[in-house]
């Protein structure tokens, strides 16, 4: 069974609670550095967790008549909207879609943050070479702002959004997508993210997965899902990652 890593070292017990770092480790386990790199958006290099919360609160309880635990808006991240609302109101998913795009747009830079350390890790990337881009379930223009808002705009080579593709994470395809247009091999990439999907999809993909927990899912989610390794601020994703 492959083991998770926390921090390029194999988690063989985790005794902790929440993001707390475990207090057992094995010796450290080879990483080759991928030759590319995909990334998640929400929660992995932009900090728009509680604007996506805030969002699905709002909207749920203006148009369904009941508010979202956070624990349930958590689950939603990472989905596509058109999926997430289907199941929860089937025949009213657009309704519900343009009442969460119209408010989450335009909140857009009151509530989103960069991640410290992203921008150096992607200069880092730029310097080496290196094929790398953002894969997300966020549809086109959604993503661009984003972007926009943790000064990212134009600095990202590669951008796969929900319209490029049929199918969603948990499923590879917006991954496959991404790695056909840089001619990458799945088995030398790797997609970083902070939801379960994210590490789901990496792996039904065949390409090796980096979980983050400065994002939604939290220490326990992710490792539940044995991803390649687990990183817990951006320095250490940039050492992981050989830049």
């Amino acid at each position: 069974m492959r083991e998770p890593f926390w921090t390029g070292q194999c988690i063989r017990e985790v005794t902790g609670s929440g993001r707390g770092r475990p207090s057992h480790y094995a010796e450290p386990v080879n990483f080759a550095p991928p030759s590319t790199v995909l990334f998640d958006l929400d929660g992995t290099l932009a900090d728009t967790v509680p604007l996506i919360v805030a969002t699905f609160k709002r909207t749920v309880s203006e148009l369904l008549g009941w508010e979202p635990t956070f624990d349930q808006c958590k689950e939603w991240i990472g989905r596509s909207l058109n999926e997430t609302f289907t199941r929860l109101a089937p025949g009213r998913a657009d309704e519900l879609t343009a009442h969460y795009l119209e408010w989450n747009l335009a909140q857009h830079h009151a509530y989103v943050r960069p991640f410290d350390g992203v921008a150096e890790l992607i200069d880092a990337l730029h310097a080496a070479g290196r094929p790398f881009g953002v894969v997300t379930s966020k549809r086109h223009d959604s993503a661009l702002l984003s972007l926009e808002c943790v000064g990212l705009t134009g600095r990202v080579p590669l951008l796969a959004t929900e319209e490029d593709t049929t199918a969603h994470k948990p499923s590879p395809e917006p991954l496959l997508h991404a790695l056909r247009r840089v001619g990458a091999d799945p088995a030398d990439a790797v997609y970083v993210g902070d939801a379960v999907v994210d590490m789901q999809a990496a792996q039904a993909a065949g390409m090796r997965s980096v979980g983050v927990t400065w994002g939604a899912a939290s220490v326990e989610e992710l490792t539940a899902i044995e991803p390649t390794a687990v990183v817990h601020d951006v320095a250490e994703l940039q050492t992981l990652l050989g830049l």
